[in-house]
């Protein structure tokens, strides 16, 4: 909880400055961000594992996951040199494991990221085939992607089948969609 308190704590002293969060968020800060982030927790896999979380912006869900399970490897992954800023300042602040790398999944360069990763995350951001592509040779066989968002589904060509739904509570759209890869292509 400590490093949650932190996170908001750096959240609010930048949120002046860099485009952290969307219009009206702040009013649903708890609820909406860190709750919805913590709505996963279940379906991480038990024990330890690596966890990528792809355009992290504010650090919703890959930072609140990296505290509420201090047992998994997280790398946030965010392009924009700002946000990505504001991350390692939180991650130092919180005093949290994690790793933060200034990059674009599926653009050159590729992020130096280990393998194998157990979970990949993204919320707000639309998974391509060149991120899956990039991201394949790091995975199990049972690695799991997990997108928050409302309706929109990723494209059929980026080789993912949804396997479960989870609605978040308090929206009628808003849910955590959880995929794998369509085939056996995993290199983990």
């Amino acid at each position: 909880m400590a490093a949650l308190h932190q996170h908001y704590e750096e959240l609010r002293r930048w949120a002046p400055r860099v485009d952290l969060l969307g219009p009206g968020a702040a009013a649903e800060l708890f609820s909406r961000h860190y709750g919805e982030s913590l709505a996963a927790l279940p379906l991480l896999p038990a024990g330890p594992g690596r966890l990528v979380d792809l355009g992290s912006g504010a650090g919703f869900p890959g930072f609140v996951l990296a505290a509420a399970r201090p047992d998994l490897e997280v790398f946030l992954i965010e392009p924009r040199e700002r946000r990505w800023a504001f991350l390692l300042a939180a991650v130092r602040r919180a005093r949290l494991a994690v790793t933060c790398l200034r990059a674009t999944v599926g653009a050159a360069p590729a992020p130096p990221l280990p393998r194998p990763l157990a979970v990949v995350t993204a919320r707000a951001l639309r998974i391509t085939r060149s991120m899956v592509v990039a991201l394949t040779p790091l995975l199990l066989p049972d690695s799991r992607f997990l997108l928050w968002g409302g309706a929109a589904e990723p494209d059929p060509e980026t080789g993912l089948r949804r396997l479960a739904e989870l609605p978040l509570p308090g929206s009628e759209r808003r849910r955590i969609r959880v995929f794998a890869l369509a085939g056996p292509e995993a290199g983990g």
